[in-house]
């Protein structure tokens, strides 16, 4: 099945989208096999050399390593699975993790043949590919350290079969990313699947190019129209029917979504990309309700969060297995000053234009939403600087000469902004 990414669904939607038939269990049987066959998403790609160029700095693959896994010290040789790989996912992993053992399974023959070609053409000696369902991954007869599942589990018949093979293939202190899609981003997708519903509306090249003209058309403060701008490819011929026409689809709210790890023997970690949900970053920082929700349990402030943002479309979690639970991570013992952080990929730091006595403003270019900047001072971006993967944070502070008195603030939101993670393995 081919990875998606993120996007769109008003509440009547999301129960509605819960309620999806099971279909026949045969590979062949299911629609959304024949789907993703005929229209393989996301589109296939010749080449994979700027992933390559990106990774080769040690410093992102140890960042990636240690978002997935703090407490365990750095090792570049994992078994990893990306369950629904796509066109491209799988090789892109083996290429830029060369120590790691890839293994990429889909049921779309056109997403695996296009894999094919790019591990012959990058000659992948560490990818194995195979044709089956997620949800008979136990019959790979191996233990994974990293799952890979992005845009897949929600459009299975039942995904919760699905999430517990993922589980039952999971090492013991391995975890797992999952993307699944969020309601409320979703909106106007899901007005636009119930009208081409309507209009009986098909998959062929004449109906996805008319269904362009006419989503072109679409009023400007029509909610799907909201979400496409900006958007790359929001009227490429497979990326339009992926959304629209595909023939299952699901979301899952903040509350869902942890029920839905509860219930397959899953622990939430964290969340991927966490500042979004969080009332540490952002407008909803300087309002009164900012303190409010920091009173109130991790999940439920979580859940307000996405009712605040009201645009996410898709949710993106690290979790583990429910049964070894990870220690906890915090800056409230004394370990923090032995923590080693390790700038995440996508942060920048603009240093023009700035505001008033600000020497920079880090941002994060995967984010969503634009208020999620951080503005720092002349010391802070003088600490930012000295971080350069190797050292702890009392080793960065020595090096930045700066003054001791705030750093834990400092690093703390860093962390909450999605601009750092921590190597704690040694702390």
């Amino acid at each position: 099945m081919a990875n998606s990414n993120g996007a769109y669904c008003e509440t009547e939607a999301v129960e509605s989208a819960s309620t999806v038939s099971v279909l026949p269990e045969t590979i062949g049987a299911d629609p959304v096999v024949e789907f993703y066959t005929d229209h393989p998403y996301p589109p296939p790609v010749e080449n994979l050399d700027r992933a390559r160029d990106e990774w080769r700095d040690e410093n992102r693959l140890r960042a990636e390593y240690h978002l997935v896994l703090p407490n365990k010290p750095y090792r570049d040789d994992l078994n990893i699975l990306v369950a629904g790989c796509g066109t491209w996912q799988a090789a892109r992993h083996a290429l830029c993790r060369p120590a790691a053992r890839v293994t990429g399974i889909d049921v779309s023959t056109t997403s695996l043949e296009h894999t094919e070609r790019l591990k012959k053409k990058y000659n992948l000696t560490n990818l194995e590919t195979e044709r089956l369902p997620i949800e008979n991954a136990g019959e790979l007869g191996q233990q994974f350290d990293l799952i890979i599942c992005t845009g897949v589990l929600h459009h299975l018949a039942d995904p919760d079969e699905g999430l517990a093979a993922l589980r039952s293939v999971l090492a013991p202190e391995g975890a797992i990313y999952l993307m699944v899609y969020a309601p409320y981003g979703r909106a106007g997708v899901y007005l636009l699947q119930e009208y081409c519903r309507r209009l009986g509306i098909g998959t062929s090249a004449k109906e996805i190019d008319d269904l362009a003209a006419v989503v072109e058309a679409l009023p400007p403060h029509h909610p799907l129209a909201t979400a496409l701008r900006g958007s790359r490819d929001a009227l490429d011929a497979d990326a339009l029917a992926d959304a629209l026409l595909n023939p299952r689809d699901r979301a899952y709210s903040v509350p869902q979504l942890f029920n839905f790890l509860d219930r397959n023997g899953l622990e939430f970690g964290r969340w991927y990309w966490q500042s979004a949900y969080l009332p540490q970053c952002g407008s909803i920082a300087i309002t009164p309700h900012a303190k409010r929700l920091l009173q109130v349990p991790d999940r439920e402030r979580y859940a307000a969060m996405e009712l605040w943002r009201g645009a996410m479309t898709a949710h993106s979690v690290i979790a583990y297995r429910s049964d070894h639970r990870q220690q906890e991570f915090s800056f409230d013992d004394d370990r923090w000053p032995n923590y080693v952080p390790l700038r995440l990929p996508h942060t920048l730091c603009v240093t023009e234009r700035l505001p008033r006595g600000a020497a920079g403003v880090l941002l994060n270019r995967s984010h969503q939403f634009h208020d999620l900047i951080v503005v720092i001072d002349p010391q802070e971006k003088r600490v930012f600087d000295a971080i350069d993967g190797r050292r702890s944070i009392a080793e960065v502070l020595g090096h930045a000469g700066a003054d001791g008195h705030n750093a834990r603030a400092v690093f703390e939101t860093l962390w909450h902004y999605d601009q750092v993670v921590f190597d704690t393995s040694k702390a």
